[in-house]
């Protein structure tokens, strides 16, 4: 069991990062640049209000979950280990 939500989390961090990168139209940022705990807004990867709004639009639009809290999302957009276990928790036993 423990082993299925590793390897469903690595494959979600994977496909998070290919989506940050095109939909945001991140360039010169390959998905394997960046890292699992890096801080995603600000100093980190220096996303924005903007991209936070299009991050929602991903979420929903792919996984069909709604982040309608902001304040509670910026705990779930601080990092790609926070949205992944985020979309995790909120999509399992939908497959």
């Amino acid at each position: 069991m423990e082993e299925n939500k590793s390897a469903g989390l690595a494959k979600l961090r994977k496909d998070l990062k290919e989506m940050l990168v095109n939909d945001l139209s991140l360039e010169d940022i390959n998905p394997e640049d960046i890292k699992d705990d890096e801080i995603l807004f600000g100093e980190g990867l220096g996303l924005d209000s903007l991209d936070a709004v299009e991050i929602v639009v991903l979420l929903q639009r792919n996984f069909g979950i709604e982040v309608k809290d902001m304040n509670k999302g910026k705990e779930i957009f601080y990092s790609i280990d926070t949205l992944a276990n985020h979309v995790y928790e909120n999509t399992k036993g939908r497959t």
